[in-house]
């Protein structure tokens, strides 16, 4: 990952030179320019992700730089900071008239200065390339709109009505949609209601751009999810620091959930993990179990080409398909010989159990079927709800054909293990009115090259 770039531009050495300590002091690369017109050079020739610009300087001033920078469409979407001697409220407002992202005056500059770097660098890396769907049926709107989320870094995609704003929602999956209320074939609510009762994009901040007229309606779609509403006509600076909030907060919010989720699915696995492991030591004949029933299971999801993120989950619904088995009793699992049937139908309670244990973890709801399906077979003769063929999920299907090899290539009281051969020809003929036949298939294909490394 590259450092942040940042261009200094300031007739005074000794000025650069603070700026350009401290920022080095915070893995910032950092380049100087004397003056307005080598700095102007400078931004044509180079790409920086800041600039920090004096005002009174030889050639051009720092708002005719800022100026400069914000009216190529190369470098329009560069933040710049003015950090000048002139405190007067109309500098201040020129400033940020010519697009300055910030103002600073140098005598405040010791304390104020770094912490807008970093916000503005920060903010910056978290906007950049972001999508944004405008849906307006106005082309003077969209084309504003556009021109001024483009200025400002983003991404732009356009549709004229909700029909076509939504496909694109869904082949695009924007990280933010601004919709007009009043459009024809389907109108901004009706858009809005499809948008959050879609689970694929529910989560995407929706903005309602509209006259002050509709603040009733828009009132009404805050109530139904809309993220926030802008009244027309409104200013375009309004529009990218509401589009810059709403995302940054929202990445944030998601950083955030990310971060619990590690925690949570790390504290989980290890209190699961001691679970197994109580399980397993219960009986000698099953230690080691669900590590090898694991790792094959990883290993035919990534023979079926499955995403890296279902092999993950996999890995993990594998090391859980027999937590159910702890609230087996002990005379049942391990009695030395042939149970009978109301035996097995107590055993045959396990998956079920399992399912109970993890349900009320949130995390774990997308391996509970993994779980609870292990035991199904194609023919539907399988337990514990007799699913058939494609019924049975893929990850249960996987984790089964797993189950099948280890459990009988593994010694039992009541039974000698079978060779490998034995077992892959059983496996064979098991497919496909017991086994899925392509599981079955991805699993031989795997043990032809990974078989001992398997079997580690």
């Amino acid at each position: 990952m590259h450092n942040p770039q940042v261009l200094i531009v300031d007739d005074s050495k000794t000025i650069r030179s603070v700026i350009c300590s401290q920022l080095k002091k915070h893995s910032i690369d950092v380049t100087e320019a004397c003056n307005g017109v080598q700095g102007l050079k400078y931004t044509r020739e180079n790409h920086y992700d800041l600039v920090i610009t004096d005002v009174t300087m030889p050639g051009i001033d720092g708002y005719q730089l800022c100026t400069e920078i914000k009216n190529n469409p190369l470098t329009q979407s560069t933040p710049v900071i003015i950090l000048s001697c002139n405190d007067k409220n109309e500098h201040i407002e020129k400033g940020f008239e010519v697009g300055a992202a910030a103002y600073i005056v140098k005598n405040k500059a010791q304390k104020d200065l770094l912490p807008y770097i970093k916000e503005i660098l920060s903010r910056s890396k978290i906007l950049r390339d972001r999508l944004i769907l405008v849906v307006d049926d106005s082309k003077y709107i969209k084309k504003v709109v556009e021109s001024g989320l483009s200025a400002a870094g983003f991404k732009v995609v356009t549709a004229s009505d909700g029909i076509e704003g939504y496909k694109l929602a869904q082949e695009l999956v924007p990280d933010l949609i601004l919709s007009d209320i009043n459009m024809p074939r389907r109108d901004g609510v009706q858009l809005c209601e499809k948008v959050q009762h879609d689970s694929e994009l529910s989560h995407i901040p929706f903005v309602i751009m509209s006259s002050g007229g509709d603040r009733r309606t828009m009132r009404e779609l805050l109530h139904k999810g809309a993220a926030a509403f802008l009244v027309k006509p409104f200013n375009i600076d309004q529009l990218v620091i509401t589009a810059e909030k709403l995302l940054s907060d929202h990445f944030q919010i998601i950083l955030h959930q990310r971060e619990l989720f590690k925690k949570e699915r790390t504290l989980l696995m290890g209190s699961i993990t001691s679970l197994i492991q109580a399980l397993e030591a219960r009986d000698s004949y099953t230690r080691g179990h669900s590590d090898t029933v694991s790792n094959i299971s990883v290993q035919i999801a990534k023979e079926l080409s499955l995403p890296e993120n279902d092999v993950e989950r996999i890995e993990f619904a594998a090391r859980l398909h027999d937590l159910g088995k702890i609230g087996i009793r002990d005379d049942i699992l391990l009695k030395n010989g042939p149970l009978t049937d109301p035996e097995f139908d107590t055993i045959k309670q396990h998956p079920v159990l399992g399912a109970e244990i993890l349900r009320p973890i949130p995390s774990m709801e997308d391996i509970i079927p993994a779980v609870l399906h292990h035991h199904e077979k194609m023919n539907g003769k399988g337990y514990p709800h007799g699913l058939r063929g494609q019924e049975i999920p893929l990850w249960a299907r996987i984790i089964t054909i797993a189950d099948v090899y280890d459990a009988l290539t593994a010694n039992r009281p009541y039974k000698k293990a079978f060779t490998h051969e034995a077992t892959m020809e059983f496996i064979n003929s098991k497919s496909p009115s017991e086994l899925c036949p392509e599981c079955a298939k991805a699993f031989q294909a795997i043990m032809k090259s990974h078989k001992p490394r398997l079997m580690n």
